[in-house]
């Protein structure tokens, strides 16, 4: 068992604010060492824990209200969600805060679940073991930033729309693109991506180092500060995707790019989903350096004309499968650009009605047409009818796959006679479905669920996999054991239970505590 003794500062040259956990390891076995089920603190041991959190951060930095405890254990976004709901919420300001919150839980046994801007929906944040929900509301600052290094030092409650804007003067930006509320935290922990992928890759290509909180308090700094090292393990790729289940990130260094000269964005309608899909695969092979190509439905399609927001309804919208094109570098190169991708699509599109490529000519232009395409599950959320819930998960397969892929599970949805819409990033065979169905139709919630595991076997059967960017949380666990397999899943058992032993980070997801398969 880990007894924590102290949380102190270590030595500066890993950067301020990053403290240690003084830990004493004692030779007494537990049982989840020897296999046991885990056990956890009962719902009066949780709230005493609460209360011993008072009293170590301030009583302002925790709170019992049952709103704010809804707000953050169920999300609207997703149907994967949990009756649990957390005994309290915790306001950490620092590193330091951390490291004594995760100190009382470890010895009390209280599962510690963390909480950025609650926009993911695999059930990320849910609570199936209750415990303390950790909000990083208040780490929310910029560290320190090195324009010279192009590099950036942020807690995890900083949201990536405003650190953009508070270094765009230097010229560098952090080119991810996933929901505008997401915040940084949450962005690492499940390995985000966005529109920007299919030019910028993943989160985890820009993510240099991280500060981490494990379960009995001790904080780790993954590595230093340089682009490149051989130094040991990459401790720092083991927590990006880790989705909060090994430790507690509070720092980030991020790497940045440069802002492009320029940018601009087309869009194109298509007579049927496997034109459309079938333009996007020739895209992604014609070499053109697109910075996004994204494809929604002809249901999305007419969502924007009804419900779209004012700029968007600027417009009036064909209602056929569209793709969206974004364009970035110098000015040249994308006039050039623009009129290969127009080339390329052309013979897909038909050229007839609804087939016209409209390309931005103003910058007012640019920010409409892209809008139609980052407004979408916002849209989709806000217009659903009252007692309906939205089923949004994703897949991704190999670009060569995308087009059957993406055409059989639209007809697969489209069969159940629900609000069914197909929408992703098609330029890195990454894709989403979104269904509005009511779960107290128990025929109804069956039959989009069959939906769901179909396209992900099917992704599977293609060499892809169940989840582009979501992560796992609750909502795919089983689908995790069918993509890895029981001997990977069984390595992945054996690293939480090597930092996380008394199983209290995070836990219900990616995979449960029980050995699978009687391992």
């Amino acid at each position: 068992m880990v007894q924590s003794v102290g949380c102190k500062p270590i030595d500066g040259s890993f950067g301020a604010g990053i403290f240690f956990a003084q830990a004493q390891l004692s030779n007494a076995s537990t049982p989840e060492d020897e296999g046991g089920s885990i056990t956890y603190a009962s719902r009066a041991e949780m709230l005493e824990a609460a209360r011993e959190i008072a009293q170590a951060l301030g009583e302002d930095a925790v709170c019992y209200d049952a709103e704010v405890l809804e707000h953050h254990g169920h999300s609207d976004w997703s149907t994967s969600n949990s009756e649990g709901r957390a005994v309290a919420v915790v306001y950490p300001r620092t590193t330091a805060d951390v490291c004594a919150v995760a100190r009382i839980c470890h010895g009390r046994r209280v599962p510690m679940v963390p909480f950025g801007a609650g926009s993911s929906v695999e059930g990320n944040f849910s609570q199936p073991h209750s415990g303390i929900c950790l909000d990083f509301a208040h780490m929310d600052r910029i560290l320190a930033f090195h324009p010279g290094d192009m590099d950036v030092v942020v807690q995890p409650g900083v949201n990536w729309v405003d650190l953009n804007a508070r270094i765009a003067h230097a010229g560098l930006f952090a080119p991810l693109d996933p929901s505008p509320t997401a915040t940084i935290g949450g962005m690492v922990s499940t390995n985000c991506s966005g529109t920007n992928a299919m030019r910028y890759g993943t989160m985890k290509d820009w993510v240099l180092n991280l500060t981490v909180v494990l379960a009995d308090g001790t904080a780790i700094k993954t590595r230093r500060r340089p682009r490149k090292t051989s130094a040991g393990y990459n401790l720092t790729a083991l927590f990006v995707g880790a989705e909060g289940t090994l430790g507690i990130v509070t720092e980030a260094t991020l790497k940045l790019a440069p802002i492009p000269q320029d940018t601009s964005v087309a869009v194109v309608a298509f007579p049927s989903i496997r034109a459309a899909a079938a333009a996007a695969a020739s895209l992604t092979r014609s070499g053109i350096q697109l910075a996004a190509l994204e494809i929604m439905d002809e249901i999305q399609m007419r969502l924007l004309n009804d419900h779209g927001s004012a700029t968007v309804r600027k417009r009036k919208w064909t209602e056929q499968p569209t793709l969206f094109l974004k364009f970035s570098g110098t000015t040249d190169a994308i006039k050039s650009d623009v009129a290969r991708a127009e080339a390329i699509v052309k013979p897909f599109s038909g050229g007839g009605a609804g087939g016209e490529f409209v390309f931005a000519r103003t910058k007012e232009d640019e920010h409409n047409l892209w809008a139609a395409r980052k407004e979408a599950l916002f849209t989709m959320v806000s217009t659903r009818p009252a007692g309906t819930e939205i089923w949004s998960t994703d897949v991704a397969v190999p670009v060569s796959r995308l087009t059957e892929m993406i055409e059989v599970s639209k007809r697969e949805c489209g069969e159940l006679g629900i609000f069914a819409s197909v929408i992703g990033h098609v330029g890195d065979g990454n894709f989403h479905v979104a269904m509005l169905y009511d779960p107290r139709n128990r025929a109804q919630k069956e039959a989009v669920a069959r939906c769901v595991h179909s396209m992900m076997d099917r992704a599977l059967a293609m060499e892809g996999t169940v989840s582009g960017e979501h992560a796992i949380g609750i909502g795919k666990k089983e689908a995790l054991v069918d993509e890895l397999g029981l001997e990977t899943i069984g390595l992945m058992r054996t690293l939480k239970k090597a930092v996380d032993p008394r199983w209290v980070m995070n836990p219900g997801k990616v995979f449960d505590d029980a050995p699978v398969g009687g391992n």
